[in-house]
């Protein structure tokens, strides 16, 4: 039943599928999101080439994340340490919104995800930095 391109062929969605609820749950406990990280490791070399695209996906959007909260934190935290003085106001306004921004983005990569995982599609741009 596969097509002449050999994408017709069932691919396991389930690990992907958990990965993307993990990720999600991140938002109660950080914890999951590092263990959708191991899983998706884990499962990327023996996946077929749709699910290998969600969970270069799911890798992509985890370091990014981080990088990014890493730069609002830091600009958080010095805006925190600064606000006493008035100039570090600003910084903390900024640093704040970048990690809720860093919060929305995540989500709706997570989202976009699970949609194309549901319709068994790979990800379009696994390596693009937007959706």
């Amino acid at each position: 039943m596969s097509d002449r391109l050999g994408y017709g062929a069932v691919e396991d969605r389930t690990m992907p599928a958990v990965v993307y609820g993990l990720y999600l749950l991140a938002f109660a406990t950080v914890v999951t999101a590092f263990i959708g990280l191991v899983i998706a490791y884990a499962q990327r070399d023996s996946a077929g080439p749709r699910t290998r695209s969600h969970y270069t996906f799911l890798i992509r959007t985890f370091w990014m994340s981080i990088a990014w909260w890493i730069i609002g934190g830091c600009l958080a935290i010095w805006g925190a340490v600064f606000s006493v003085i008035l100039i570090g106001l600003p910084f903390l306004a900024i640093g704040v919104f970048i990690m809720g921004v860093v919060g929305v983005w995540w989500a709706l990569r997570c989202i976009l995800g699970v949609i194309y995982l549901a319709r068994d599609e790979p990800y379009p741009r696994p390596y693009a930095w937007l959706a």
